[in-house]
């Protein structure tokens, strides 16, 4: 745990000494009264808590010194995986800091891999607070899971067309940011216009937002490739090999966020 979250109501009380948090500070920290530790409001700022007691429970003074690590503008569509891979996938997008993850059943996807309990939302922001935790971050990706593409990208445009998006809990506009000058990539090793190196290499977003999907396990169907291009998507390859989807995921995460300027 390398930064203790906390909701925004429960930085102001003390920790009770059963929270799973305050275990990790004692017995993993050894942390003690007048010891600090890293901790975060989520969605807000990070700074330092200082224990000034310790009985039923661990009492502290929070005092903010940093933004928390904002969110950069990539979002992420991604064709539902097999479970025990959609955990590692999470946390590491989490880790590298996307805006939102958007999971999808797919044509050519395991229908069964929707009924788990990890196509619960609430599932899935469990899995990207321990990856938000692990980066030391105070801000989680927004977790969302539709049916299918189609219900996915319908999603998308309904936000787009609304002038009036609600603003997330770290002050990150919605994915309705998206309609003004964004880039959207389509991971795909069958017949791609080009590559995604060369690609961001020609087309570096910088400061603009970008919305990247990627298959399931099969990856993409006829009609799926169709209804990407159609929704503006330029379906980019990258090499050769097949990976996984949690491998491409997490490839494809860091070269656009490498060609926005902000793993340097």
């Amino acid at each position: 745990m390398n930064i203790c979250l906390f909701e925004q109501e429960e930085i102001d009380r003390p920790l009770a000494a059963s929270d799973e948090r305050a275990q990790h500070i004692i017995k993993v920290l050894h942390k003690g009264v007048g010891d600090s530790f890293y901790a975060g409001v989520i969605g807000g700022q990070a700074g330092t808590a200082t224990i000034t007691k310790i009985d039923g429970a661990i009492h502290f003074t929070f005092t903010p010194q940093s933004d928390g690590k904002p969110l950069f503008p990539l979002h992420m569509i991604i064709g539902f995986p097999r479970p025990i891979q959609l955990k590692r996938l999470l946390r590491d997008m989490a880790a590298l800091g996307v805006s939102s993850v958007r999971l999808c059943g797919t044509e050519l996807g395991e229908k069964s891999y929707l009924k788990a309990s990890l196509s619960d939302p609430a599932e899935v922001y469990k899995m990207l607070l321990d990856g938000t935790v692990q980066a030391a971050s105070a801000h989680v990706p927004k977790p969302f899971v539709y049916p299918t593409l189609a219900a996915c990208l319908d999603a998308l445009a309904a936000e787009a067309g609304t002038d009036s998006s609600p603003k997330s809990a770290d002050g990150l506009e919605s994915v309705a940011s998206l309609k003004s000058g964004s880039l959207k990539l389509a991971l795909d090793n069958v017949d791609p216009k080009t590559s995604l190196h060369a690609f961001l290499q020609d087309n570096p977003p910088k400061d603009r937002p970008v919305l990247a999907a990627i298959g399931s396990e099969r990856g993409w169907s006829p009609a799926e490739r169709a209804l990407l291009e159609e929704r503006g998507f330029v379906r980019l390859g990258m090499g050769s090999r097949i990976m996984r989807t949690e491998t491409a995921a997490t490839v494809s995460a860091s070269l656009i966020l490498s060609s926005m300027g902000v793993l340097e």
